[in-house]
């Protein structure tokens, strides 16, 4: 039978090998004498913080003996969380995502242990170790998934927001998973936990879903909003302060993300309704700077919002004053800078604007596809999106006017971008779109292509794991 080594017999081993006493060791790993012979003896179990001065003293990588310490101090004795603990946020800071694994599998068929690891998920979610913190919440949700607990919930949470990313179909099912579990939050928490799930759905263009889950978060904070102010209690204060925006925001964005809706659909005039409904903000009682700043934003998106929804319906005669509102509005809101464009792109293709001197005009600003990082859900999944539905549209107006070059520039932008979103319906618009003026392609272009779309193919057969016939 195969025993397994352990740490205590390394450094033994280390010991004789080397000549060293247990003070001569102890002085290079910066510990005591009785502290070395106590563990060579057994006498002593290991912290992680001794374990890294002996890992270190003998010359070897950070984190060599942890496989061992796993085996030695955490499957071989009773859980101690006091030990545990430590371990976890060191193999995290060390990207020892395995050890992490094995340790919440060891542990968790003991639902005691749950509290503390959710505990120790939430520091390494507020450290931004969110891969660490992942395993850490699904180890929870696994082991309570028979419970009906907040915990519970919160982890579906925490899971949802860390894995939502530039995988569209992920984010799908990433949505799908967490929408049963909202009504166990917080009631504070379910409305950032709607905002979010909104967000994605707006970005994978459902919008049935997205006025679903707008009209139970409106619902929601409706009956917030009244009850603080009715109450007038500090608890009910405390509990706001909870949320990520101030209460009134989740009533006021549920109006917008439903005008946003009904301008997918092509109602412009219900549209213009919810508009008016979010650009009327005079019920909000606060008069706070950060209740103010948010009803300029508000009050800036419905005046941007009148302009775009008359303008798809057809009122070309907007146009002018919408960019200048578009020019106005840039330097303080420069993210949301893409959707404009995106309205006036929209407007061009559908009525056959010529909007050449527009477009010059924010050139730059178009040429700059660099986006500054993703913090939160709207800009990991919106603004990606229309970024790549942007070069959509300007490759659709730049090859119906001749202008090839140009059109099939922001095609394989297009192009490349839906394909890393995994937006199936927009791929393979591009490559409709592609095929369809495929004759007045330079070479160079369609082997740029060509290339891609072998790329894409072999990609999907070595994910998919479909035998490749190719010689």
């Amino acid at each position: 039978m195969e025993h397994t080594p352990t740490i205590r017999a390394e450094l033994d081993r280390f010991l004789q090998q080397e000549g060293l006493s247990f003070s001569q060791f102890g002085h290079i790993a910066d510990m005591n004498r009785g502290a070395v012979s106590a563990i060579v003896t057994g006498n002593k179990p290991l912290s992680i913080k001794q374990l890294d001065r002996i890992t270190e003293a003998m010359g070897l990588p950070e984190g060599h003996f942890y496989d061992l310490f796993i085996e030695n101090y955490i499957i071989d004795h009773p859980p101690n969380m006091r030990r545990i603990e430590p371990f976890l946020f060191r193999c995290a800071e060390l990207d020892k995502l395995d050890a992490i694994r094995r340790v919440v599998g060891t542990i968790m068929d003991n639902l005691l242990y749950s509290p503390k690891l959710f505990d120790i998920a939430e520091t390494l979610l507020a450290q931004g170790q969110l891969e660490a913190a992942l395993i850490l919440y699904e180890g929870v949700a696994e082991g309570e998934r028979y419970q009906h607990s907040e915990r519970l919930a919160v982890c579906q949470y925490r899971i949802f927001t860390i894995q939502v990313g530039e995988d569209q179909s992920r984010n799908l099912e990433a949505a799908t998973l967490l929408e049963p579990f909202v009504e166990r939050l917080d009631e504070m928490e379910q409305l950032d936990a709607l905002k979010d799930l909104a967000n994605v759905y707006r970005s994978l263009r459902k919008w049935d879903k997205v006025e679903e889950v707008a009209r139970k978060m409106r619902a929601k904070a409706e009956i917030q909003y009244s009850m603080k102010h009715q109450q007038q209690s500090r608890m009910c204060d405390e509990s706001s302060k909870k949320l990520s925006r101030p209460l009134f925001v989740y009533i006021a964005y549920a109006d917008l993300l439903c005008s946003g809706s009904c301008e997918a659909k092509g109602d412009y005039h219900q549209a213009l309704q919810y508009t008016y409904a979010y650009a009327s903000l005079d019920w909000v009682l606060e008069k706070d700077e950060d209740t103010q700043h948010w009803m300029g934003l508000f009050q800036n998106w419905a005046e941007g919002n009148t302009y775009v929804y008359k303008l798809l319906s057809g009122d070309i005669s907007v146009l002018n004053d919408y960019v200048q509102y578009i020019i106005a509005s840039s330097v303080k809101v420069d993210k949301e800078m893409i959707v404009k464009l995106l309205n006036v792109m929209f407007a061009a293709n559908q009525y056959k604007l010529n909007v050449n001197d527009i477009i010059k005009r924010f050139e730059t600003f178009i040429a700059s596809s660099v986006q500054q990082p993703s913090t939160d859900i709207y800009t990991k999944q919106v603004i990606p999106e229309q970024y790549a539905r942007l070069g959509y549209e300007l490759a659709y107006y730049y090859l119906h006017q001749g202008s090839y070059e140009d059109g099939f520039k922001y095609l394989m932008y297009s192009l490349e971008n839906f394909h890393t979103l995994n937006n199936e319906t927009y791929y393979l618009n591009c490559v409709g779109m592609f095929e369809h003026f495929r004759t007045h392609a330079i070479p160079e272009t369609k082997e740029k292509y060509s290339k891609f779309i072998e790329k894409v193919w072999l990609d999907n057969v070595k994910k998919n794991g479909i035998a490749n016939h190719c010689s």
